[in-house]
């Protein structure tokens, strides 16, 4: 029944696996493995940072599924909805779908069925309650025709609350290319806030007039798969903070500069203490647009 839906901070919905790393620091390489997925990364992060979180994927049934169930409960993300591929399922549970305050959702949901239905079929749900947050995640070695991609993501953008994507993924999506014309693309077509990932920061456009280039927050390291995932988790915290614009992305980018800091085969995901740490010890950009 409706009465008894859990109500979570985030759901996430899409990929998991198990990546594999290259060992940087000497730690042998049948150590150097991780949690993967951005669906389930993502929720890992918000978990982090003290947001209840769960998972609706599908893994294995192998012991590779159930590692990766086990890593997720010891990670303080619900898993109840991660099931493994060949078992009988239910159907998607609408009302806590309704009921959480942040779904969030890749594109890469997309690119192939039955991922393509079950992904719309759960935004059509939510409707336009709580946040809904769409990141665009162009990856086109997941589409059998990448020529297939835009209708798709144009109808998954129409139900999202929030857009995020670089700038292939926002061309896929939109149409155009250029930033502030995919920032205004994404808002005509109906989301709240437009986040478009370049080199040199973010550009954020919400519908209230507010916009800022946020640069990125320095950290030293190489770049790790899980920063744009870090950045996410953090991006859901923010948003259920309620902060503004140039406070979220700022806080978003200091997730991801730590997580590009470590060992791709650490527990990666920061604390809130480690962010608000490097933020303190960061020069406070003077990010550049305007505010209603």
């Amino acid at each position: 029944m409706a009465e008894s839906v859990q109500h979570y901070d985030v759901i996430s919905m899409g990929r998991i696996g198990i990546d594999l790393y290259p060992p940087r620091t000497g730690t042998p390489s049948a150590q150097a493995a991780g949690l993967g997925g951005s669906a389930a990364n993502v929720a890992v992060a918000a978990a982090r940072l003290g947001r209840s979180t769960a998972v609706i994927t599908r893994t294995g049934a192998d012991p590779f599924g159930s590692h990766l169930h086990q890593t997720l409960t010891e990670s303080g993300v619900d898993s109840r909805w991660v099931t493994p591929s060949e078992s009988e399922t239910d159907a998607l549970d609408f009302f806590a779908l309704r009921a959480a305050r942040i779904l969030w959702i890749t594109g890469t949901g997309l690119s192939g069925e039955p991922t393509r239905s079950t992904t719309l079929a759960a935004l059509k749900a939510r409707g336009r309650t709580g946040t809904t947050v769409l990141d665009l995640h162009w990856r086109p070695a997941c589409w059998s025709d990448p020529q297939e991609a835009p209708p798709h993501y144009a109808e998954a953008v129409r139900h999202a609350t929030v857009a995020m994507g670089d700038l292939d993924a926002c061309e896929i999506a939109t149409g155009v290319r250029e930033p502030r014309a995919c920032a205004e693309a994404l808002l005509a077509a109906g989301v709240e806030l437009a986040l478009v990932k370049q080199p040199g920061g973010v550009l954020a456009m919400h519908r209230d007039g507010t916009e800022a280039e946020i640069p990125p927050v320095a950290a030293a390291g190489a770049d790790a798969p899980d920063a744009g995932d870090a950045f996410g988790g953090a991006l859901c915290h923010g948003l259920l903070s309620g902060w503004e614009v140039e406070r979220l992305v700022r806080y978003a980018h200091a997730a991801g500069a730590l997580v590009a800091s470590r060992p791709t085969e650490s527990p990666a995901m920061p604390t809130a203490t480690e962010i608000e740490d490097l933020l303190a010890r960061t020069p406070q950009p003077n990010p550049t647009g305007t505010t209603a």
